[in-house]
């Protein structure tokens, strides 16, 4: 990255600019004088910051707008294609990344399996390779590089964008910031993977102007991200979301975590496949033998699903078993918190309507009221990058809302 990038991103960044950006993004095309009347705002300084931001070329001029009898005013635009973000994805087994425009449009994608056993210095490499093959994709551009926004599994201190414990790679204090930024030059930004997709959703999902929402991720563990007020909610200790340690059945099987009969062990991909591999082991017959020619040690949560779509009877069951087991664990999050919808992303989830009916069955047997017993259950738009995406968001975030700059 060029040197002098992360100056100007800090320059875009102060409350009056972030409200202008933020105004171009939403309300735009739009004129200096109805951002002025629509921000209060005064026009001089709309004018002056708007001409910053014309000289960064992240807004553009792009038309002339209708006359309310003087000349015709010049209409603003985010310069949404003059620039690109990258977003990451570190995931138990796979390092996903992407590089965007400022409308989240994908213009390139890589994905590679992270080795295990890896070191703190090893998955760093790892990282840093990945983003020098997109900045190889972007070479002609690089100085349009606006930062790095990163979704990694297991306990993020955010403030310091360190990963404190990444419990599948079995690894704890990666300086993921601090080392990208410096290798870099651009500035970092780094959250658990399950918020940064609940930020994906409120940015680019089917339902943004929901200000009361939760995205869980379910695939080898179970975590969420936790909208309130529109506003992202971290807790005391950036533990909030952690569903996946939720006790469903306090004499269940021992976690990872160490504690038993936590949502993880009855729900997560994992889980799933110890259970049918049990039903196997006591005689229950299935077609997902034959799929893995007797050797059981192959089934896994993707094969368990494919089973269930040929219509085998065991698969199919315990999908529906977890249905329940994980409206167990939404009924609590709705009883806590009372969103306006749960959006289930992760590999479990690409179970769809398997598992999602008797999620939502469960929920309206056990919510309290009629109406929170409708709260909108659905299943996330963007599949396996839904993290890489809420990635980006963590940048866009900070760039464009003015509740950022707390």
């Amino acid at each position: 990255m060029q040197q002098g990038q992360r100056g100007s991103f800090q320059l875009m960044k102060s409350l009056n600019r972030s409200i202008i950006l933020n105004k171009i993004r939403v309300d735009g095309p739009i004129s200096r004088a109805d951002i002025a009347k629509e921000t209060t705002l005064s026009p001089p300084t709309v004018s002056n910051i708007v001409k910053e931001l014309l000289t960064t070329e992240l807004v553009v001029e792009i038309s002339q707008g209708e006359s309310s009898g003087g000349r015709k005013p010049t209409l603003l635009s985010i310069n949404s294609n003059g620039f690109f973000l990258i977003g990451l994805d570190i995931g138990p087994k796979y390092l996903r990344s992407i590089s965007t425009d400022l409308s989240g449009e994908i213009l390139t994608s890589f994905i590679e399996p992270i080795p295990f056993p890896v070191t703190n210095e090893g998955l760093l490499d790892v990282v840093k390779q990945q983003i020098n093959m997109i900045l190889d994709v972007h070479q002609s551009d690089s100085k349009k590089l606006i930062g790095i926004g990163i979704g990694m599994h297991g306990v993020v201190k955010v403030d310091t964008g360190e990963s404190l414990y990444a419990p599948s790679l079995q690894l704890r204090h990666i300086p993921l910031k601090m080392e990208l930024e410096s290798e870099f030059n651009t500035i970092v930004f780094v959250e658990n993977d399950a918020r940064v997709m609940a930020l994906g959703e409120m940015w680019f999902g089917k339902r943004t102007q929901y200000n009361h929402s939760i995205t869980v991720n379910i695939g080898r563990g179970i975590g969420a991200g936790v909208i309130i007020g529109g506003q992202l909610f971290h807790g005391e200790h950036f533990i909030a979301g952690e569903i996946g340690h939720m006790t469903i059945d306090i004499g269940g099987a021992r976690c990872s975590c160490g504690n038993y009969g936590c949502l993880e062990t009855v729900a997560a991909g994992p889980a799933i496949a110890e259970r049918v591999k049990r039903e196997l082991a006591m005689g229950t017959s299935s077609l997902i033998t034959d799929m893995v020619g007797n050797d059981l040690d192959q089934i896994d949560g993707q094969l368990v699903y494919e089973a269930a779509k040929k219509g085998d009877t065991l698969c199919l069951e315990i999908l529906k078993q977890t249905g329940r087991y994980i409206g167990i664990g939404l009924t609590n999050l709705i009883h806590i918190i009372n969103p306006q919808q749960i959006v289930l992303a992760g590999g479990v989830s690409k179970a769809g309507h398997l598992i999602l009916d008797s999620i939502i069955e469960t929920i309206e047997q056990r919510v309290l009221t009629q109406a929170a017993k409708k709260t909108e259950i659905r299943l996330s738009e963007f599949a396996d990058n839904a993290t890489a995406i809420g990635a980006i968001t963590l940048i866009l975030e900070h760039l464009f809302s003015p509740t950022s700059m707390k």
